[in-house]
């Protein structure tokens, strides 16, 4: 497994509150980025159990996911629903390019 499955996973951890800010304010972002959050972690779990393609697949699944969770937090604070910032997710973005590529 990944190292970095660990970082995803605390980094769900430390989105809780903004999450749960969110929802207050618009349940429907707040759904999508917990989605998004999840399958950031979910993808990264199956990458590693799968092989060649399969795996970089898994891996850019990921990713996608992790650019959609940054996407909701910018979104939030557009709107002010939070002032989280999405600092927390550059190393697993960072480290599911490298591996992706």
């Amino acid at each position: 497994m990944l190292r970095i499955y660990e970082v995803a996973l605390r980094v769900v951890e430390e989105l809780r509150p903004a999450v749960a800010a969110i929802e207050v304010r618009d349940r429907d972002l707040a759904r999508q980025m917990r989605r998004a959050a999840s399958s950031v972690v979910l993808n990264i779990a199956e990458g590693s159990g799968s092989s060649g393609g399969t795996r970089r697949e898994r891996y850019r699944n990921a990713l996608g996911s992790a650019r959609e969770v940054v996407a909701c937090i910018e979104v939030a604070r557009a709107w002010r629903y939070t002032s989280f910032d999405a600092e927390c997710l550059r190393e697993v973005i960072g480290t599911l390019v490298k591996v992706t590529r």
